[in-house]
């Protein structure tokens, strides 16, 4: 559980880890024995942390966000010619104020974007989500960028992921296979306006619900706020070319709740428009999930995470979205 850190964020340099990715003996090395060391604190103490050393250039993150703050530059109704609706399989853009959390509107606008699938491959439970995503075409090329960028993104997601394994005892691939061999993606590409006022909620409380998240946030506005132990919010400062990287709930139920996802929110108290692009690597979409038996055996004492938290995550996904949209049809 989050402690009651009081400042920055920790700060980790995983390139140790991703130049040994692929070796089943890494932990051999001390440098990335060190870097394992420093994510099992971080998971522990925060659930979120900066990533730097991660190998995506800060030259693409830059360029996601410029194309993305045209986008949303763009007159409304240049915009609503990709706009999500159910039909869209809840993909496209939404307006400022459509998305709800915690039963509250959210003031921010955004383009949802899932990895897409064949129709028959997850059955009536992935119907929900059929269809390609809706890719703008002004600006131009933004759809090769952000391909390019989400294929980085899901690579390193998986990397990441491995150092996590070794960090809680298990081997680097214990994730992968039936929970994340076929890893579901999610990108959320986010658009806050600036005001003027204090607590203009861009996005309410609440923990992400995958394995983990990637986010790309402006470098010039600081909006983001994570909850420590004590209840108090504590602002996230951008460092340029870094990721903030923060643990979802699916692998909280995975680790058999050695680590919990942390509570954040966002809050653009700035006059000025901030973006985020947000990555979330998630399960395999059909995987049941629950605590793996190697993390049961480590950590036995969670008996709560293990008896009352069992998902398929497709349908927790999908659960999600019909409740946050449940007024799509009506007012989108």
């Amino acid at each position: 559980m989050a402690t009651d850190f009081k400042s920055l964020l920790p700060v980790i340099d995983i390139s140790p880890l991703l130049v040994k990715c692929d070796d089943s003996h890494m932990m051999e090395d001390a440098a990335v024995a060190e870097v394992v060391e420093k994510l099992d604190r971080a998971c522990r103490d925060v659930g979120f942390f900066y990533l730097i050393g991660h190998g995506i250039s800060e030259g693409l993150m830059k360029k996601v966000k410029e194309m993305t703050h045209q986008f949303f530059e763009l007159p409304y109704e240049e915009k609503l010619k990709i706009k999500i609706t159910p039909a869209a399989g809840y993909r496209g853009y939404q307006r400022i104020g459509l998305n709800f959390t915690g039963g509250k509107q959210d003031m921010h606008e955004a383009i949802d974007c899932y990895k897409e699938f064949k129709r028959e491959k997850y059955g009536d439970t992935g119907k929900i989500l059929e269809g390609p995503n809706q890719w703008p075409e002004d600006p131009q090329e933004y759809k090769e960028l952000m391909e390019e960028y989400i294929k980085l993104c899901t690579d390193l997601s998986r990397n990441v992921l491995r150092g996590i394994s070794l960090a809680l005892g298990g081997s680097p691939y214990e994730f992968e296979g039936k929970m994340a061999g076929d890893p579901f993606w999610i990108v959320r590409i986010l658009g806050y306006p600036g005001v003027n006022q204090e607590n203009h909620i861009g996005c309410g409380a609440h923990t992400d619900y995958g394995l983990l998240s990637l986010i790309n946030q402006d470098d010039d506005k600081t909006a983001l706020q994570v909850r420590n132990l004590a209840g108090d919010w504590i602002p996230v400062i951008p460092i340029p070319g870094s990721f903030i990287c923060n643990i979802g709930d699916m692998l909280k139920i995975l680790s058999n709740g050695e680590y919990e996802s942390t509570l954040h929110r966002v809050i653009n108290n700035s006059p000025r428009y901030r973006v985020c692009v947000g990555f979330f690597y998630e399960t395999n979409f059909d995987a049941m999930v629950e605590p793996l038996d190697i993390f049961k055996e480590k950590y036995p004492g969670n008996k709560t995470c293990q008896e009352n938290k069992k998902v398929v995550y497709g349908e927790h996904l999908v659960n999600k979205l019909k409740t946050t949209f449940a007024n799509l049809v009506e007012h989108s």
